[in-house]
């Protein structure tokens, strides 16, 4: 009786993801031309958790015309940046059992510029990608090339963003599939993002384990280790690369669907809060993002549900 009750529960949960698609996941990410009005981005987008690339949203920034590399270099080239360095490209994700999170190293961005430029080399790949409001707190020299946050998304959220973080980095770093629980507006100022998504639907086809959590160290010989974080408790983390997935070991994500979208310069992805997502760019790559705070309503709850049941009905 039981195990009927669970296999009825492991069904509805497989079907659960395409009847959530039917209704309200778009088959490609949608484009808009210009920036929509509060009441059109809370109702049409933050609502139905739908995310878009619209255009011609930052146009105002002087950043759009004057960010580039040497610009980086003139401005701000002196300034001592944290820098994430690994030996794949790949921070704070799944290596054999551990969940392994960069080594950090301050060095001044000039030593980054020169790295992406090929004028120097540095053992592994390096990404500028500190999240905590990296902009404001490393490069507020910056500041004067953009806005403080996003005015239309701000009136629409009814509240300011908790972060605003500079992203740089070679073509080779990548961010690993996850979710975050912020409503996040993403905007390319040079260069280009490629993105992976998956909605919060999709949760019931995509696995988490848990791991140990430990931190890539560089030795003084440039070579890579990794040492365990004691401390912390395990981390649950996506053990599966969408680009190479190993449906043998996963063979439920074969029905997952990802859509696949590029945020070029100039471009602003709307990605709505707890979107499952994977991040590549093109070499040196500039992008700035606005994190705000999601808010923890029924949505919210919902969700934590179809988490909860995932995981207890064993289709994890």
């Amino acid at each position: 009786m039981a195990e009927a009750a669970l296999d009825a529960v492991r069904r509805e949960l497989r079907e659960f993801p395409a009847a959530a698609r039917e209704l309200s996941v778009p088959l490609a990410v949608p484009y808009l031309d210009k920036p929509p009005t509060p009441l059109h981005f809370y109702r049409d987008w933050v609502c139905p958790s739908r995310p878009c690339i619209i255009r011609n949203a930052l146009q105002h920034w002087p950043a759009l015309q004057k960010w580039s590399l040497p610009y980086l270099r003139a401005t701000v080239g002196s300034t001592e940046v944290s820098v994430a360095v690994t030996p794949d490209g790949y921070a704070d994700a799944v290596r054999g059992d551990r969940f392994v999170m960069p080594a950090e190293r301050r060095v001044p961005l000039s030593f980054v510029l020169d790295v992406l430029e090929g004028r120097a080399q540095h053992p592994g790949v390096l990404y500028v990608q500190k999240q905590c409001s990296n902009l404001p707190t490393e490069l507020p020299q910056l500041l004067p090339d953009l806005e403080s946050h996003v005015p239309w998304a701000s009136e629409a959220l009814g509240k300011v963003p908790d972060a605003v973080n500079f992203w740089l980095g070679e073509a080779a770093a990548v961010t690993s599939l996850h979710k975050d629980p912020y409503e996040n507006l993403y905007c390319v100022v040079s260069g280009e993002k490629h993105f992976l998504l998956h909605p919060p639907s999709d949760r019931p086809f995509i696995p988490y384990e848990l791991y140990t959590p430990a931190t890539y160290q560089l030795t003084e010989e440039g070579t890579f280790k990794v040492v365990d974080e004691e401390a912390m408790e395990k981390v649950p983390w996506i053990p599966l690369d969408p680009l190479a997935p190993d449906l043998a070991r996963y063979p439920s994500y074969s029905q997952a669907q990802a859509l696949r979208c590029t945020v070029r310069a100039g471009e602003m992805l709307y990605l709505p809060a707890l979107w499952f997502h994977h991040v590549q760019q093109s070499q040196g790559c500039i992008a700035v993002n606005f994190w705000y705070d999601m808010e923890y309503d029924l949505k919210y709850s919902y969700f934590q549900l179809l988490d909860s049941l995932t995981k207890a009905s064993g289709l994890d």
